[in-house]
């Protein structure tokens, strides 16, 4: 494999499906979790995807079939995603799950997105690598990719939200400069950094 960073393409959208479904039990597979495991993409990838598909990038094997193996997205502007998020995205995808308090519950507030700090820290990311894309250096590659392309945009700070249980996530943001800011909900730890490369030079 020729592994490399490029930016998203529409017709990479099946394979970030997939990815994200691989890694959605906190870096395992979480394929057998849930009914309808397409659940997890249409709430961490495909309102992203559809707002800001310029702040998508991929890992794709480039000798190869040129498929998707990990990818970084978010949004620059946490507050306007999830208005738009209630008007154009949940429409189209809420009749698929039960409102039953599981994901089908959770797909319906993204609201839940705006604790404390959504000011001080605007944008948010998700990151998600397959096993044979870890280790490689492509993860941090991924990351400084997209903090270079908020900062651009003039966004100067940056969250995210992961799975307390996740112990490699973790030690990953920890060597990227990400620091803790909230434990909103048990299980869940929220980390912050801001978008300059310093601190972004070392990790996975």
């Amino acid at each position: 494999m020729q592994l490399s960073i490029r930016s998203y393409r529409p017709g990479d959208r099946e394979d970030l499906y997939e990815i994200c479904v691989r890694t959605g039990d906190n870096g395992a597979d979480a394929t057998s979790l849930y009914p309808d495991p397409r659940v997890l993409p249409d709430i961490f990838v495909g309102p992203y995807l559809a707002q800001e598909p310029e702040l998508a990038f991929v890992v794709a094997d480039t000798a190869g079939e040129d498929r998707a193996l990990g990818y970084i997205l978010g949004t620059s502007d946490t507050r306007r995603f999830v208005a738009r998020y209630l008007a154009e995205w949940l429409p189209g995808v809420v009749d698929r799950y039960p409102d039953d308090g599981g994901r089908g519950s959770e797909l319906r507030h993204p609201e839940v997105m705006l604790g404390p700090g959504v000011d001080e820290y605007p944008a948010h990311l998700h990151i998600d690598l397959l096993p044979q894309a870890q280790g490689q250096g492509l993860g941090r590659q991924l990351m400084r990719t997209f903090l270079g392309a908020l900062r651009e945009r003039g966004v100067l700070r940056v969250q995210l939200g992961m799975g307390v249980r996740n112990v490699a996530a973790r030690a990953f943001y920890d060597r990227l400069g990400f620091t803790e800011l909230a434990r909103p909900v048990p299980g869940l730890v929220v980390l912050g950094r801001d978008t300059l490369m310093a601190g972004a030079d070392s990790g996975r």
